[in-house]
């Protein structure tokens, strides 16, 4: 594999394992998965720090003033093999994860300032290249000149019957036609939000992978990272 090395973005519509493939990929091309999640967890967690927070309610103004003092970088971690998230320089990976930050992680998502905020670091994450970034509008907003744009995508049908399946080997007593209602109107909240909405960047290349195990689509996407990478040099 080349050392030069590229933005990956990669786009899709829920419940479709854009987060799994992300993290494929960095991992076989020793890249760095920014976790558009982690992100705001930390800001969560930084807002539950300072007491920003009462009754799952933020303190919108203060948790915006303490932007300016948060930098959020990600490293892989060879040890443990994961992707790991630091709030400057701090890690802070298990600390996100905890009940109380998921508790609270929606309505600082929702503040405008925030986002706009996460948005200018993942930029200055990906300065140096050699990253994978999964979202809804990744390669049409975020990175818009990302030199790998996918968009992925599977029949409703088939997506919801994936989560309908993970969700009853956890246990819950759930409904296929319940799931798949969830699942499109998902697609249609996401396609048509004012905010960011789900969108196929132009030059982006569809990965449907309605049919293929998830072997199958990492190999289709390194083939594709392959590809760019010689277009590159």
């Amino acid at each position: 594999m080349s050392k030069q090395k590229i933005i990956i973005a990669i786009d899709g519509h829920s419940s479709c394992g854009k987060s799994t493939v992300a993290k494929q990929l960095a991992r076989e091309l020793g890249y760095i998965y920014i976790d558009t999640g982690a992100m705001y967890r930390v800001v969560t967690l930084v807002a539950l720090r300072n007491g920003w927070i009462e009754n799952k309610v933020p303190d919108s103004e203060k948790v915006i003033n303490g932007l300016k003092d948060m930098t959020i970088t990600f490293q892989w971690d060879e040890k443990s093999g994961k992707n790991t998230t630091f709030l400057n320089g701090e890690n802070v990976e298990e600390e996100i994860r905890r009940l109380e930050v998921s508790e609270n992680v929606s309505p600082i998502s929702t503040i405008p300032e925030v986002r706009k905020e996460m948005v200018r670091q993942q930029r200055e994450n990906g300065k140096n290249k050699g990253i994978v970034m999964d979202g809804r509008d990744i390669g049409t907003v975020v990175f818009p000149d990302a030199e790998l744009k996918i968009f992925m995508t599977a029949s409703s049908e088939i997506r919801a019957q994936r989560r309908f399946l993970e969700l009853k080997e956890k246990g819950l007593d759930v409904n296929y036609e319940e799931v798949l209602a969830n699942v499109e109107g998902r697609d249609k909240i996401d396609s048509t939000r004012a905010i960011s909405p789900l969108k196929k960047a132009d030059d982006a290349l569809v990965l449907d992978n309605s049919y293929m195990t998830r072997e199958e689509q990492l190999e289709w996407s390194i083939n594709k990272v392959k590809e760019r990478l010689a277009d590159e040099s």
